[in-house]
């Protein structure tokens, strides 16, 4: 038996384990152990899908190889030679789509995410340029059928926005969203340029995997508070009263600013979603370092600083420099199709982790 069909059975036999679980009234009395067992039931029932359909793959070549050897009646013999001719190429098909689906998934990849795009060099040009990489998300997320809430706002003074923090619920998010996290690079003519030249702005993206309280313990005494009146660009949406809210983690002198709501229960309720998960970022990317370091990984390397893309509107191009994709569909993914990037990704990634030998 290979080694890729006990892997197969053995996780059929889990599936069917947890198929018992999942109905057994003290499971379904404990919502935490219950929730954790419905996922992995969902996730595994995937693969026992195609485990099954794999099965009867193997069976199929298994009993045309019989019929040529043992049968005397060539059009049996025949008809068992071309069964076998489509058989086999469908066995390797499938034999390379099941290593990918045994591929560990990281445990952050199922958890919702905080995303942080801010503004660097380049001036009211980068600050415009964050607002058009927040609509390009924004589209792509609405696509789909993901849920999004502005946590921060700090406008630009000349458009778009010098800061803007917002959390993603749906499916699989982080898994998704990851590789978006570093410095994206605009070269084009500024509005603001009257003589034409194309000017290079940069702009950092932060995925946060949204932290849960189980994940990542704060303790009160570490944190102080401090509460102040929430202000707009040019006025506008100041609020009267202290409702905006700081918060800093005293040990890692982490600060954290939520002033988008009117309410300084639901501020703090935010910004405390957002130290949380900034702090278990921290643990990811030392994971991911580690990790990187071990397969030499090209897609994530846990280094945020690191320049990831460069949107280049002059000659329409868009560039991913972690795995040299260049595409020229500009406006395209600026208009939200980001499928095509996250796909390539996505595969590199898992290229890197079956020649890793993680199988």
């Amino acid at each position: 038996m290979s080694s890729l069909l006990k892997k197969l059975e053995g996780i059929n036999i889990r599936y069917d384990q947890v198929s018992e679980q999942i109905v057994d009234p003290e499971v379904i009395s404990d919502m935490d152990r219950y929730v954790k067992l419905n996922k992995e039931y969902k996730e595994l029932g995937e693969i026992v899908e195609v485990y099954k359909k794999y099965r009867d793959v193997l069976d199929n070549i298994e009993s045309s190889k019989e019929i040529i050897a043992n049968e005397t009646d060539k059009e049996f013999v025949d008809m068992a030679k071309m069964e076998l001719d489509e058989l086999l190429p469908q066995k390797e098909q499938m034999d390379e789509e099941i290593k990918v689906m045994l591929i560990p998934k990281d445990e952050e990849d199922s958890k919702n995410v905080i995303i942080e795009i801010r503004a660097g060099t380049g001036g009211d040009e980068a600050s415009i340029f964050v607002g058009d990489l927040f609509k390009m998300y924004q589209r792509y997320l609405e696509k789909k059928g993901w849920k999004i809430d502005i946590m921060t706002v700090n406008e630009g003074t000349a458009g778009g926005f010098k800061e803007i923090g917002f959390s993603v619920e749906g499916e699989n998010v982080y898994g998704v969203l990851k590789f978006e996290s570093g410095v994206h690079r605009v070269q084009r003519v500024p509005q603001t340029e009257s003589q034409g030249r194309v000017h290079t702005s940069a702009v950092t993206v932060a995925v946060l995997p949204e932290a849960e309280e189980v994940d990542i313990e704060i303790r009160k005494d570490d944190i102080r508070k401090d509460t102040f009146r929430s202000s707009g660009a040019g006025g506008q949406h100041v609020n009267k009263t202290e409702s905006a809210v700081r918060l800093t983690h005293i040990p890692t002198n982490t600060v954290v600013e939520c002033q988008d709501g009117r309410s300084q229960i639901k501020n703090y309720d935010k910004a405390m979603k957002v130290l949380r998960s900034r702090l278990y970022e921290a643990e990811v990317i030392k994971k991911e370092q580690e990790r990187a370091k071990e397969r030499k990984s090209q897609v994530s390397t846990g280094d945020r600083s690191a320049k990831i893309r460069t949107y280049n509107y002059p000659q329409g191009r868009v560039t991913d420099h972690r795995i040299g994709l260049t595409l020229y569909n500009l406006d395209g993914i600026i208009g939200g199709d980001l499928d095509e990037v996250v796909d390539s990704l996505k595969i590199a990634e898992n290229a890197e982790k079956l020649q890793a030998g993680i199988e």
